[in-house]
């Protein structure tokens, strides 16, 4: 060995590989310090490395073959006869250097790894016409749309968004607060035919803008602005596009300006309605005018067709000219575009919703959720579903999925705690209840629900600090029910009448379901109270109001359930038990395992009511079920 050490020392191949170690160490700081500032991918400086390896065998071998001499590049003279032992030697070293240095090198050879996070803020909206508001929330909205069918990207829900302002100076601690590290912020200016879309995206983490642009197009060229946004975004972090992913960014719902003004309109109510009737019927108004004035537009129908099911569902608004309605618009959209993701969600929602069809819905929203990845309705809606269905460990991993898409979203925080409330996991529903009230720290339905978490504990002292606030003002249905509630578990029946008597004039602000659940709560109230008269009056003008709904939705159960109580309070017995029954035939505990229970529990109300008491061990939670 002394021999090859020697001949290496002759043929300057040590001063050959100090000199490539140190040049090569050099390349690789200049690569690492220049190549994130050019936005090359990782790759690109692993492959440098990887040329930097591949060369120092070869430089050394060159060396050894080679010297720079007075005369020019000539081959060193060999001696000795061990040179080919030597040579192999010298390969075997150098490639045995290289991998090693490469073991630690390529490990470490990434300077960033691209957070592909991103929250779009609220545009702001720069016209001189305040009124339009919309058409900035809007674009926001399609633009958000755009970026959930990109499955490369994690995109914030608008719902988490939507409640800050435009261009705020704390965008760290928003980002830390949706759980990302880029944010899109942007301003939009209308003026008749002209408009101009601004948007810059920051990473907050580095504070440095990656990508801003400005764009002055014609309305009817506001596609491709969405589009445009959405590529750009994608491009800034690297997000790898599908084929089908680039058509779907590229897509144009209408060809006609009017028809998308009014579908913007229609989204900016819809957006902000929170299950509002009046908001959602504004809605179904003007994407009744987007359709009217483009009869094409697919996406309108398929939009016209959610909302007409979500008042369906959610209002209980069961009548045959609803149910009609929400199909026809959706008939309209599966004839246009069958196979759009926007069309088959809300096939899955009329199917959810209006056909409670869960199999169903459940295989069509599975379908949507490959083509919008990043759409969180997909997330709530199967968490729903399966809920429904009793599969509650499924359910609360597509909760927790859609909670991480949409963080600030205080709705889907207290679907997801009312979740682990049904469980008996308290302190998790606590802690889900507490987020949100860190989102909205005064909002009363928030402060009951969290104190029903501590009625159920037994805690009612805790119970009653978070209640306070509930008055006689308070508009919330469900924290009305659980200040009565609190009364209830504190045997304050006297403190409950004096409550109701002092709302008894709230009852004219509402209509249908709402108005008669409300006066056979009163009804209740004073039957409890020991009050016979008065639930009995309040009884007869409950059964007033619900007898004529029965007719125009025969299948809606909760109409059922509260024609049942009322019957029984005025000791219409048979009626009372045929209403209960039919209730439950409606929709079974095997159909909804969440709220099938609640009509079982009616029944045994109504057997109580009446006299029969085989079932009443299984009342006491039922007798407050309706909202105040």
């Amino acid at each position: 060995m002394s021999g090859f050490f020697a001949e290496l020392q002759r043929r300057k191949v040590y001063r050959v590989a100090a000199a490539y170690i140190v040049a090569a160490g050099f390349l690789i700081q200049m690569a690492s310090a220049t190549f994130p500032a050019w936005e090359l991918p990782n790759w690109s400086l692993r492959l440098v490395i990887v040329f930097l390896l591949i060369g120092f065998p070869i430089a050394l071998i060159l060396a050894w073959a080679y010297d720079i001499t007075a005369q020019g590049i000539q081959i060193t003279p060999t001696t000795g006869a061990h040179r080919r032992r030597n040579l192999i030697l010298l390969i075997a070293t150098a490639v045995i250097v290289s991998a090693a240095a490469g073991f630690f090198l390529l490990r470490g050879a990434v300077w960033h790894e691209v957070d592909k996070s991103v929250a779009v803020l609220p545009f702001q909206n720069l016209s001189s016409d305040p009124e339009n508001a919309y058409f900035a929330d809007g674009i926001q909205q399609e633009v958000l749309t755009r970026l959930a069918k990109i499955a490369d990207l994690k995109v914030i829900s608008r719902a988490s968004t939507q409640q800050y302002q435009s261009e705020p100076g704390n965008l760290a601690e928003i980002a830390k607060q949706l759980g990302v590290v880029n944010i899109l912020e942007g301003s939009v200016q209308k003026a008749g035919n002209q408009v101009r879309v601004n948007v810059h995206l920051v990473n907050v983490q580095t504070g440095s803008q990656l990508w801003a642009e400005t764009y002055d197009r014609k309305l009817s060229d506001i596609f491709a602005v969405e589009s445009d946004i959405a590529k750009g975004i994608a491009g800034s972090l690297q997000a790898t596009l599908t084929g089908g992913e680039e058509q779907a960014l590229a897509a144009n719902p209408t060809n006609n300006p009017e028809a998308y003004d009014a579908y913007l309109r229609g989204l900016a109510f819809e957006a902000r309605s929170n299950y509002s009737s009046d908001a959602l019927f504004k809605a179904i108004d003007f994407y009744d005018l987007a359709v009217r004035l483009d009869p094409n537009f697919a996406l309108a129908w398929a939009r016209l067709s959610g909302v007409h099911a979500l008042l369906y569902s959610n209002r209980r608004d069961t009548t045959a000219a609803r149910r009609d309605a929400a199909k026809a618009a959706l008939e309209n959209a599966q004839r246009l575009q069958p196979n759009s993701p926007e069309t088959l969600l809300f096939t899955g929602y009329y199917q959810y919703w209006v056909l409670h069809d869960y199999g169903m819905a459940k295989a069509t929203f599975e379908r949507v959720s490959k083509m919008l990845p990043g759409n969180s309705e997909v997330l709530y809606a199967l968490a729903a579903i399966a809920r429904s269905e009793g599969h509650w460990d499924e359910s609360i991993a597509y909760w927790e999925r859609g909670l991480a898409l949409n963080p600030r979203n205080t709705a889907l925080l207290t679907e997801v705690a009312f979740t682990y409330a049904a469980l008996r996991q308290f302190p998790r529903a606590e802690k889900l209840y507490d987020r949100a009230l860190d989102i909205l720290p005064n909002e009363v339905s928030i402060m009951a629900l969290k104190a029903s978490i501590y009625q159920a504990e037994g805690n009612l002292q805790e119970a009653a600090k978070l209640l306070a606030q509930v008055n006689l003002e308070t508009n919330s249905d469900v924290a009305v029910r659980i200040r009565l509630t609190q009364w209830r578990l504190e045997r304050n029946y006297s403190e409950a009448t004096q409550w109701v008597q002092g709302r008894r004039d709230r009852l004219r602000l509402f209509s249908g379901i709402d108005k008669g659940s409300k006066q056979l709560g009163n009804a209740l109230v004073h039957r409890v109270a020991g009050d016979t008269a008065q639930a009995k009056a309040f009884a007869e003008q409950a059964r007033n109001t619900i007898e004529p709904l029965r007719k125009e939705q025969p299948d809606n159960a909760f109409v059922a359930a509260a024609l049942a109580v009322a019957h029984a309070m005025l000791d219409e017995k048979e009626s009372a038990l045929n209403e209960a029954q039919r209730a439950i035939t409606l929709l079974p505990s095997n159909k909804d395992r969440l709220s099938g229970p609640g009509f079982e529990e009616n029944l045994a109300l109504v057997e109580m009511i009446i006299g029969e008491n085989s079932r009443a061990a299984t009342v006491r939670n039922a007798v407050w079920w309706l909202a105040l």
